[in-house]
């Protein structure tokens, strides 16, 4: 029996959809993992080709076969806080075309950055962010798949950063129950939440609870930081080789509160699946080593 059959965690990998969106599934199955994220076109192109309607059938029956849960990424091009009203448009209607294929897969969530306020001030940023928000779930005809918010480490004009900023752009939405929260570690720990020890870990938690609520955390991508704490620069690393270090995923993971959150591996990727079956083995240990200590 496989580590990843050992836990019933929904613990998983942001898989390639090169060769179609069913071939992220086979190398999930391959992996012997229960959650997945995928891209649902070229993340770095605003328009990519359309979904076959019988890939997706396929996709679907794989997927509800292995008992797989599913998160979409939205693509990076995307500023749903964009000073320009054209621009802002364009990642609008983006964002309409990702939740209509995260629908035709029966995705229920899509993550997206928040985007980059470009000088205007993050108050500023907010406000066309939540503006952007409420024109894509209003104009959207899939009632499906809702919205995830995903931290930054704040690096240039990035929203995000601060729990605060992500809880503003729910607060006023018209529709903040189609909006919910994806956590990532790499991103916090630049952005000046330094979990790296088991005390400062239980207090982040503890402050993200009181600001947004963990009720809304739906998600967490598990990245190791190549940078420093409050370093506000985005740079992955495989889990345990970066500066937030084995103790701190130690934490994060040993914390009862987060048990039931999905979570996702974003590190970087070598010799195919490689660098995937040493982070998913580095993690399966840190959860083993904490289910066999002692409870204090």
């Amino acid at each position: 029996m496989s580590k990843s059959q050992k836990t019933t965690r929904r613990i998983g990998i942001h898989l390639s959809i090169a060769g179609g969106v069913t071939r992220a599934v086979e190398s999930a199955l391959e992996l012997g993992i229960n959650t997945l994220q995928v891209f649902l076109k070229s993340p770095s192109q605003w328009v990519g080709p359309r979904i076959a309607a019988d890939e997706a059938r396929r996709f679907r029956k794989l997927v509800r076969n292995a008992g797989i849960l599913v998160f979409a990424h939205a693509g990076y091009l995307i500023n749903l806080a964009a000073t320009s009203d054209n621009y802002r448009q364009r990642a609008v209607t983006s964002m309409l075309d990702e939740m209509d294929r995260a629908a035709l897969l029966g995705i229920d969530w899509l993550v997206v950055h928040p985007g980059s306020h470009g000088g205007a001030g993050v108050g500023e940023g907010i406000r066309r962010a939540a503006d952007s928000l409420n024109c894509v779930l209003k104009k959207s005809g899939n009632r499906r798949t809702s919205i995830l918010l995903e931290t930054t480490a704040g690096q240039g004009h990035s929203l995000g950063a601060r729990f605060e900023e992500l809880f503003a752009m729910i607060d006023t939405s018209r529709q903040p129950a189609r909006l919910g929260v994806c956590i990532d570690t790499c991103h916090i720990f630049a952005a000046g939440y330094d979990f790296s020890r088991k005390k400062t870990c239980g207090s982040i938690i503890d402050e993200y609870h009181r600001i947004i609520g963990l009720e809304r955390l739906r998600l967490i991508h598990l990245n190791d930081s190549k940078k420093d704490a409050g370093s506000r620069v985005d740079r992955h690393e495989h889990i345990g080789a970066g500066c937030i270090g084995k103790a701190g995923f130690r934490a994060l993971l040993g914390d009862p509160r987060l048990e039931e959150i999905p979570t996702v591996l974003e590190t970087p990727k070598v010799n195919g699946l490689e660098a995937d079956r040493m982070n998913l083995s580095t993690i399966y240990s840190l959860i083993e080593k904490r289910c066999k200590s002692p409870r204090r």
